[in-house]
């Protein structure tokens, strides 16, 4: 709830300064997802007056405008709760908020149904902005939209977004400050446009569109009724409502059957022209191999086939050879030095670490590591998890593994983002804006965090076990997958939410057009390092002035009670431990170096620990980002607790029952 002033005074001159946008359209086509990259995780929950349903409402980022998250709508005729809001949003607010216009969310993929209700909105005759979502999906699917026409035919802005990724959402910002009344597109009968005439004329003064309060009295709407009754007497409801009974006669159907008809001709014939669809071509191989693999005896290997394709592609050749080579050819061999020599003349020591820097230098790890890490990473996944998306593989491997992945509160669109961790955390957290819930969402980061090493990890995991006897390895991965499964169990009955169902098309296997998915993959990965390369370089700079004034000292000083006394490691651990913050790898790679010093117990108890106990800080920026502060609290910090308890029990068992892993 919004924090309202107590003195009834000066709370309504308060309320009336608010100005507001509100986002409206079909169900499932992405208004949510819209809001909350306009707004970040500045949201308000707020009832709506008369209801039980509570609507969203957050300052959109870089204006002074409101934001307000309608709830999905079929109709403006229907008496259903969350359609009476969506309308009376832009009638009256209900919200003590003046909303000045409308974005209304489009899926590109099902176009006629978010037309049909665009036309229905152009009778308010409010400013209005048309946003095609999901235009990505649209694409694979062989559909193509004219967005000039389709401004020419309403009059408006059209812009095109892919709003999971960002991709457009600034565009939308850009099309609200000039946001326009879109052209009235449909012609009613005679008797309709007699009947709006004269409740025009009869309701001039209304502050809700005459006209349109005319078309919801011929509907027969209860709202618009007791709003006539309340502002202009029972005498004029009863002249209107008898006029409206009049023209009724001449139609045969049910009214809403009646007028939702004329508005699906008239979009039916918007869409012919606006919309080109060109369905990829079967082919009797790819169609049986579509089969296979929703069967769980082909499925599965499958399934396992891809996974190792994907590791190949993401993990081997971007984490590893392209990540090298950037870092050594690009970096190492030609910007750090060349940054060095470029800095060597300011006089000040401090700014001159503060650039260059190897810990915590604004351009190693600020610049150079999202550049030479996470773009290469970022960019190979688009490009293979466009490669799923785009042949219809993705929707397949979804529903084999939706029953398994339904035990642990996720459906089966999980799969992406846990497979994709053992390429790249930070990446594969990125992937759950592809689940539906907050609850999924929550879920996948959780387990993601808790204990799938990322491919860098694993090898240096692999030096380190390597060494040691078979038991140790099992111990280790044995854990990860136990506790992994214990905590999606346990998380899908406690966290507060829902589980989506898994509801999705099931389009043609096909081969994709890769001059698209390049395109697409390259826009998407531009998308992200716009907004993450800021974020990065102040992140860097904070926890350099942080090492500068002894804080990381402190915590090294701090936290050697715990490692040492109550989990058993050496004070060494601690270094290990904080180089993991930097790079997962980097603290594997201490391990290494330390491990003289460390019995094979506390290597074990290190290793399980690298895997989960503190996120790289890649991650950690991006649980952040995507989650908001109080959530990203919430799951680092009990993943952190959680991390003490086990390795320190793990230690204790380990002394306990003799066992030293010799």
């Amino acid at each position: 709830m919004l924090k309202k002033c107590k003195c009834n005074k000066c709370e309504p001159q308060k309320e009336a300064s608010r100005k507001g946008i509100a986002i409206v359209g079909n169900m499932n086509v992405g208004k949510t997802t819209l809001f909350s990259r306009l707004c970040g995780t500045d949201e308000t929950s707020m009832n709506f007056p008369g209801t039980t349903v509570a609507v969203a409402t957050g300052a959109i980022r870089g204006t002074d405008l409101l934001a307000i998250d309608t709830p999905g709508t079929s109709s403006l005729f229907s008496s259903n709760e969350d359609d009476r809001i969506s309308r009376d949003v832009l009638v009256s607010s209900g919200l003590d908020i003046a909303v000045e216009g409308a974005v209304l969310v489009v899926d590109a993929k099902n176009l006629k149904r978010s037309i049909a209700l665009a036309l229905q909105f152009a009778e308010y005759g409010v400013p209005m902005l048309i946003d095609i979502n999901m235009t990505d999906e649209a694409i694979a699917r062989g559909i193509e939209i004219d967005y000039e026409e389709l401004s020419e035919i309403f009059g408006i802005d059209v812009v095109s977004t892919v709003a999971t990724e960002g991709i457009g959402v600034s565009d939308v910002k850009t099309g609200i400050a000039c946001m326009r009344v879109p052209n009235r597109l449909v012609t009613y009968p005679a008797m309709l446009e007699e009947f709006l005439r004269t409740a025009v004329g009869l309701l001039n003064s209304s502050d809700v569109p005459a006209r349109l309060l005319g078309l919801l009295l011929f509907a027969g709407d209860r709202a618009a009724c007791r709003y006539v009754k309340k502002h202009y007497g029972p005498g004029m409801l009863e002249e209107l409502t008898r006029l409206a009974e009049e023209r009724r006669k001449e139609i045969h159907i049910d009214i809403s059957s009646f007028l939702t008809n004329l508005y699906n001709q008239k979009a039916d014939q918007i869409v012919r022209q606006v919309q080109r669809v060109e369905p990829p071509t079967g082919s009797p191989f790819l169609e049986r191999l579509g089969n296979w693999s929703m069967q769980l005896s082909t499925g599965i290997p499958i399934a396992l086939g891809v996974v190792v394709l994907m590791f190949l592609f993401v993990g081997v050749f971007g984490a590893s050879f392209l990540v090298e080579a950037i870092d050594t050819y690009l970096f190492q061999g030609l910007l750090l030095p060349l940054s060095a020599k470029l800095v060597a003349p300011i006089p000040w020591a401090l700014f001159r670490d503060m650039i260059i820097d190897p810990d915590f230098g604004l351009l190693p790890t600020g610049v150079f590591l999202v550049v030479g890490i996470v773009l290469p990473v970022l960019l190979c996944f688009y490009i293979f998890f466009g490669l799923l998306e785009d042949s219809g593989y993705l929707s397949r491997i979804s529903v084999l593994l939706n029953k398994v992945l339904s035990k642990i509160g996720l459906n089966g669109k999980g799969v992406l983002p846990l497979v994709m961790g053992f390429s790249c955390i930070t990446m594969a957290i990125l992937t759950t804006r592809m689940l539906d819930t907050k609850k999924e969402k929550n879920i996948a980061i959780f387990l993601l965090l808790l204990g799938i090493p990322c491919s860098p990890l694993l090898a240096v995991m692999f030096t380190i076990l390597s060494g040691l006897p078979w038991t140790a390895s099992a111990t280790v991965f044995g854990l990860i997958f136990f506790q992994l499964l214990a905590a999606g169990l346990l998380a899908a009955r406690l966290l507060p939410g829902r589980r989506s169902p898994l509801i999705m098309e099931i389009p043609l296997m096909r081969v994709p057009r890769f001059g698209q998915l390049i395109r697409r993959s390259l826009l998407r990965t531009y998308s992200f390092m716009k907004e993450a390369v800021p974020i990065f370089i102040i992140a860097s700079v904070v926890v350099f002035f942080f090492d500068r004034v002894g804080g990381l000292t402190i915590l090294e000083d701090t936290a050697r009670p715990l490692v040492n006394g109550l989990m058993g490691l050496p004070e060494k651990s601690v270094q290990v431990f904080i180089k993991t913050i930097i790079r997962k790898e980097s603290g594997a790679a201490e391990l290494v170096h330390l491990r003289g010093s460390f019995d094979n117990v506390q290597l074990v108890v290190n290793t399980f620990l690298l895997s989960f106990m503190i996120p790289c800080l890649n991650a950690a920026i991006v649980v952040f980002k995507e989650r908001g502060m109080k959530t990203a609290i919430a799951i680092l910090g009990s993943v952190a607790v959680y991390a003490v308890l086990a390795g320190s029990v793990l230690n204790h068992v380990c002394r306990f029952f003799g066992i030293t892993f010799t």
